[in-house]
């Protein structure tokens, strides 16, 4: 692999860690808002 190609491919890796990570960190705030709701008695 010559290293113009293996700086595609850490690019790649790197854009889908990133991605990844603001996936998990949406999937937190949601579960923390559910969270909130129930706990605040809106889960009636």
């Amino acid at each position: 692999m010559t290293p113009e190609e293996e700086k595609q491919v850490r690019a790649r890796q790197k854009s889908r860690a990133i991605v990844t990570g603001l996936l998990l960190g949406a999937l937190v705030i949601l579960f923390y808002a559910i969270t909130i709701a129930k706990i605040g008695g809106g889960g009636q």
